[in-house]
């Protein structure tokens, strides 16, 4: 069971790597804006599906480009076909993480507690 746990996570961080460089320079979608980064890739165990977690930072509208990137998730899935060899390619389903927003927000929070000292 280790053994198999140990492939997933090679192939999470694999598809993580791919789709990080797929979404910066080969996808055209023009509602996907600002800095996106893929913080964390998880695949199901038969591998069908890939939950892919992204942060957006600077974007203009940030729902706008969670549509995008969901509209544009068969491009990247067939992309990350071409690169990675894998059986099946996982089907690709992008989920916001905002703990990088949240962090910011713990920061300001700490910084303002630390001012009223």
């Amino acid at each position: 069971m280790q053994k198999n746990n140990n492939r997933l996570n090679r192939i999470d961080e694999e598809l993580k790597k791919e789709i990080s460089n797929i979404i910066s320079y080969e996808l055209k979608e023009p509602n996907v804006t600002g800095l996106i980064s893929v913080t964390k890739v998880k695949t199901t165990p038969d591998f069908k599906f890939a939950k892919v977690y992204v942060s957006i930072l600077n974007s203009k509208n940030t729902k706008k480009t969670m549509d995008g990137l969901r509209k544009s998730a068969g491009f990247i899935r067939t992309q990350v076909a071409k690169k990675v060899n894998l059986r099946i390619t996982p089907q690709i389903n992008f989920e916001l993480d905002d703990s990088m927003e949240y962090g910011e927000k713990i920061e300001a929070i700490l910084k303002d507690i630390n001012k009223g000292e």
